[in-house]
C-alpha cells in the first residue's frame, strides 16, 4: 500500500507539472526576460531566496522532473559560480539520492523477483565496481540522470556510495553550466554548452579511474608474485 501511494503521489505530482505547463518556464528564454526580477528578488531576500533555491532544485531532482540543465544555467545567473556551483552540487546529489532510495523502495523488489537470476551478473558487477559504472555515467552523461537514478535503484549499490560519487561526478557539468550562467546573455542554446570537446574531455576523465584500478590490480599482482 506504501508504494502504491508513492507512485501515486509522485504520478499527481508529474502530471500536473505537465498539466499547469510548468515546463514552459524552464528556458532560456524565459530565465532571461526574468532575470532582472530574480536578481532583485535575491537583493531583498538572499538567504530566503537560496533556500528556496535549493528546495526547488532538490524536489525536481528527487521527483526526477525535467529542467535541471536550465536551473543549473539558472543558478550562475543568479547566484554567480562559486555560490551557485554549491547549491546546485547538493540539491543534485541529495535529490538524486532520494530518487535512488524512492527508486529501490517501489521498484527493485518487484524486478529482482521476476528476474534476480538473469540479473546477477548485473548484481555482482555493480557491488563490485558500481562506483565507477556509476562514475563513469555521472561523467559521460549518455543517459538523462533520472533515468540513472531509477535503474540503479535497481542494482545492490550503497545509498551511502550513490550519493558521494554522485557529487564528484556531477561536479564538472555543473560547473560548465553554472559558469555559462553567469554569461547568460552570450548562451544561445543549451546544446551549445556542452560542445562535443567538452564532452570529449569529460570522457577522458571517466576513464581515469578504471585506468587507475588496472595499474592498482597490476601492481599488486606483480607484489604478489614477488613475494611467491
Amino acid at each position: 500500500m506504501k508504494r502504491l501511494l508513492i507512485l501515486l503521489a509522485i504520478a499527481l505530482t508529474v502530471g500536473g507539472f505537465f498539466g499547469l505547463h510548468l515546463e514552459q518556464h524552464l528556458t532560456l528564454a524565459a530565465l532571461k526576460a526574468d532575470q532582472r526580477q530574480f536578481a532583485a528578488l535575491r537583493a531583498a531576500s538572499p538567504w530566503g531566496t537560496a533556500a528556496g533555491f535549493f528546495a526547488l532544485y532538490f524536489t525536481m531532482g528527487a521527483l526526477s522532473l525535467p529542467g535541471a540543465a536550465i536551473m543549473t544555467v539558472a543558478a550562475g545567473a543568479l547566484f554567480g559560480i562559486w555560490e551557485g556551483t554549491l547549491l546546485v552540487s547538493f540539491a543534485a546529489s541529495l535529490g538524486a539520492t532520494v530518487a535512488l532510495a524512492m527508486s529501490r523502495y517501489v521498484l527493485r523488489d518487484a524486478v529482482q523477483r521476476r528476474f534476480g537470476d538473469k540479473l546477477e551478473a548485473v548484481n555482482a558487477g555493480m557491488r563490485r565496481d558500481g562506483a565507477y559504472y556509476l562514475l563513469t555515467l555521472r561523467l559521460i552523461p549518455v543517459l538523462p540522470f533520472f533515468l540513472v537514478n531509477l535503474l540503479m535503484g535497481l542494482t545492490p549499490i550503497r545509498v551511502g556510495t550513490y550519493y558521494w560519487v554522485s557529487q564528484l561526478g556531477m561536479l564538472p557539468v555543473t560547473l560548465v553550466f553554472v559558469n555559462a550562467g553567469t554569461q547568460l546573455a552570450r548562451v544561445d542554446s543549451l546544446a551549445g554548452i556542452a560542445t562535443p570537446e567538452l564532452l570529449l574531455s569529460f570522457a577522458a576523465l571517466a576513464g581515469f579511474p578504471w585506468l587507475a584500478r588496472v595499474l592498482v590490480q597490476m601492481l599488486r599482482r606483480t607484489k604478489g608474485g614477488a613475494r611467491s
